[in-house]
């Protein structure tokens, strides 16, 4: 076999199995996203997640909220804590007063981010409604990740299946030359 044709299907070779042999990188960073919502009563709620992938941030969060109501009060900057139901969602420090509120949500750290939604605040009374499913935001966002994950769940076995076959194809490539040549040689 000539010299450079073994060295470039060397080449494809080592990049193959440098490939197969490496997991995808699961490392996060960049942009961060902020969902601000209205827990029904009288908090916040702020579900953090990376931009590019949509999974959840798990880097420590330093954000504030301010919020400014419709009668012209205004309301901190209250510091976010993490919330004991996620690792990536986060509550206000103090509870919001009861009102219709400008909610601002302000993120430093692990990434800059901002948000500004309308909440009401208040006490909340029980309804058979809101008993027996999720509120339409819940779904939406349920919906979603469930989509993402499928995607996620579908991708990864494509995208082997596609290296496999590239890299049987560079091996009968490669008996196809070296048969060729070791007959040519024989004659």
């Amino acid at each position: 076999m000539n010299k450079p044709l073994t060295y470039v299907l060397t080449a494809l070779m080592a990049g193959l199995v440098l490939m197969l042999g490496a997991p995808a990188a699961s490392a996060h960073g960049g942009a961060i996203k902020l969902e601000v919502t209205g827990d029904g009563a009288d908090n916040v709620n702020v579900l953090v997640t990376y931009k590019k992938d949509g999974h959840p941030v798990t880097e420590i969060l330093d954000a504030t909220l301010t919020a400014t109501s419709t009668d012209g009060r205004s309301f901190g900057p209250v510091p976010l804590r993490s919330a004991p139901e996620g690792q990536n969602l986060y509550h206000s420090a103090e509870p919001l007063p009861s009102g219709e509120w400008q909610v601002k949500v302000t993120a430093t750290e692990p990434g800059k981010a901002h948000a500004t939604v309308k909440v009401k605040a208040g006490d909340i009374a029980a309804s058979p409604v809101a008993a027996t499913g999720p509120a339409p935001d819940q779904a939406k966002a349920a919906a979603t990740s469930a989509a993402a994950d499928d995607e996620g769940a579908m991708g990864m076995p494509l995208k082997i299946g596609i290296i496999a076959l590239v890299a049987l194809l560079a091996i009968a490539a490669w008996l196809g030359l070296a048969w060729r040549n070791r007959a040519s040689a024989r004659r």
